[in-house]
């Protein structure tokens, strides 16, 4: 009899145990378990802008492409939601708020359109270990794009860049660029000059899922 009052003891005990360790797994509320948050990153919560510059004075001159394509993403950090993050950029929504409308006429068909491959810039974001790039391929050429990161309140994101043009084989684009844009990219020297690097920006906002 006080064999079998151990083993009832012990039986009791191990099943108090292994329902405490499935309450570790999970969180219950009146409602239900709840389910650890996800950050989801979507095209219509992305922006790409750029400025190039023009003069010896380097004057900044400001632009956007309007549209980038990828399909939503989804991770349990922001990393793990941006890394591996495929996209593609349709060089016809490019828009620099010209009043003149004739700037991105220019910048579509005498540098992006002098180039191979047209239509698209593609790429795909890396962010392993805390250091984020681009892999990048415009003009046939793939290269690394270096950016630095900055996530505030957990879920907007900035990432920033500094293309330098030759390493996209884009010279030639450019020179083609600054001739049909000569007069207007002169300073107060009278030097007309487009210049090799331009600053890219990516911002998004990381939806909660």
């Amino acid at each position: 009899m006080k064999k079998l009052s151990i083993l009832f003891i012990a039986l009791a005990i191990s099943l108090t145990s292994c329902k405490n360790e499935k309450k570790d797994t999970k969180t219950e509320t009146n409602s239900g378990t709840i389910t650890a948050e996800k950050f989801v990153v979507k095209p219509e919560a992305t922006s790409v802008t750029w400025t190039a510059y023009k003069t010896t004075e380097k004057k900044g001159v400001g632009g956007e492409f309007t549209t980038i394509k990828f399909e939503e993403k989804m991770g349990s950090s922001a990393q793990e939601a941006l890394n591996n993050l495929s996209f593609s950029i349709p060089i016809s929504s490019l828009f620099t708020n010209d009043a003149t409308n004739t700037r991105d006429a220019k910048i579509k068909t005498s540098f992006f359109g002098t180039m191979l491959d047209t239509e698209f810039i593609k790429g795909k974001i890396n962010y392993e270990n805390d250091v984020v790039s681009a892999s990048i391929t415009m003009n046939g050429i793939t290269n690394n794009l270096p950016l630095e990161i900055s996530i505030t309140d957990d879920r907007r994101v900035t990432m920033n860049g500094n293309m330098q043009l030759k390493d996209w084989d884009a010279l030639g684009a450019l020179a083609a660029l600054n001739k049909v844009c000569f007069d207007l990219h002169k300073g107060a020297d009278g030097v007309s000059k487009t210049w090799e690097d331009v600053a890219i920006e990516v911002s998004t906002f990381l939806r909660k899922n």
